[in-house]
């Protein structure tokens, strides 16, 4: 009686048999059944006409079964479905790959934090990791300002143009701008392994183009001019940025206890170095006299009020052009021309490679003044008067 009532029903539904039993030419298989449900024929075949009526006696209950869920199935539903179906096609997607998609953000707008939470945890992080306080303070300056201006808005919920659109609006050079989207790449890389955010909006934003500007050094007889007009305050600070080149930042930490006369090394220790590597650089014989009358000292070289110092001594040496990290500048170009030593100078200046050499300091300088640099001496027995270097 069940199988009638399938057959009616499936009757009625697709208009005509679904299933057709006939005779089979065949030794063993005398009988097939056909049918047509998805649009192609398919073929089954039996060895009596008792199986293959039990066969689509099953696969009528099961069109049928399938056929009340279609009806069950509501019409908005299905319309919306349709629609989506369609708005997918040219994506090659599916509807099932657009709700794994939307699930997945609001999950993780769920798990997600607000900017200025996420900033805070960023920050306590990173200190415990022993990022050096430098590095901290730059996060804190850069991310600080993003969370000032987000800090209500939740993460997951930060797009792509808004950031370029905040980067853009700070109107500020293209390599300071650079930096700042460094560090917003390092927040939301951070978020990404919190769950805050599926992935980091900041990798596809623009990079601000840079154009490489010229190199500004100091010429001989203006570094000789600079030596003679320091005082004793300043004097070791001058000298040591001028023939060690090292970094602003790492030179107003550096300790008299870091240099190792016996050795002849200066030490930048990691916890002061801008990478956090240590590494040594060559106290060479003509700043080794500079720093003479200073052997027996201890305690921080950068002098008090360095500001005021610097331009006071600038004015006397009559320098009225300073580039920018004159002094490190000055000590890699002439460093290069004169030692024709790429890789120690690389070393030196704390760069993990040699191409920033060649690509900033190559060609500077004439060999002749390179020489007359490193010849540049305070007068035997004095500090305070230079040796008379010839042009």
């Amino acid at each position: 009686m069940l199988a009638k009532v399938a057959t009616v029903a499936i009757f009625l539904i697709v208009g005509k048999p679904a299933y057709r039993i006939k005779k089979y030419k065949h030794p063993h298989l005398k009988y097939v059944v056909r049918s047509k449900i998805s649009g192609r024929w398919e073929r089954k075949f039996f060895e009596t006409k008792a199986e293959a009526q039990t066969y689509v006696q099953q696969k009528e209950i099961e069109l049928l079964n399938q056929g009340r869920e279609a009806v069950q199935f509501p019409s908005w539903l299905r319309i919306a479905a349709q629609q989506g179906h369609e708005r997918l096609q040219p994506y090659g997607k599916t509807v099932s790959d657009a709700v794994d998609f939307y699930l997945q953000h609001l999950e993780a707008a769920q798990k997600s934090a607000k900017v200025s939470e996420a900033f805070v945890e960023l920050i306590k992080n990173r200190e415990a990791s022993g990022a050096s306080i430098r590095y901290c303070y730059d996060l804190k300056l850069r991310v600080g300002r993003f969370s000032k201006d987000f800090g209500d808005r939740i993460v997951s919920t930060i797009n792509t143009a808004e950031l370029d659109d905040w980067l853009a609006g700070l109107n500020l050079a293209p390599v300071t701008r650079n930096t700042f989207r460094r560090d917003l790449r390092t927040f939301f890389s951070f978020c990404a392994t919190r769950h805050y955010c599926l992935d980091n909006p900041v990798v596809k934003t623009r990079k601000a183009k840079e154009v490489d500007g010229e190199i500004g050094i100091l010429s001989v007889d203006e570094t000789s001019r600079l030596l003679k007009a320091a005082d004793d305050a300043s004097l070791p600070y001058f000298a040591i940025g001028a023939f060690a080149g090292l970094r602003p930042a790492e030179l107003q930490r550096l300790r008299w206890e870091e240099i190792h006369w016996d050795s002849n090394l200066i030490e930048v220790k990691a916890a002061k170095s801008k990478i956090a590597r240590r590494r040594f650089i060559k106290l060479r014989p003509n700043l080794e006299r500079w720093l003479r009358a200073y052997r027996k000292h201890h305690g921080p070289i950068c002098p008090d009020g360095l500001r005021k110092l610097e331009l006071e001594t600038r004015e006397r040496a009559k320098i009225t052009d300073w580039p920018a990290n004159a002094l490190r500048h000055s000590f890699a170009s002439y460093h290069l021309t004169h030692f024709k030593n790429a890789a120690e100078l690389a070393l030196e200046m704390g760069h993990t490679n040699q191409q920033m050499i060649f690509d900033h300091y190559r060609q500077l300088v004439r060999p002749a003044d390179a020489a007359r640099y490193w010849e540049v001496c305070p007068e035997s027995g004095t500090r305070g008067n230079i040796i008379s270097i010839s042009a």
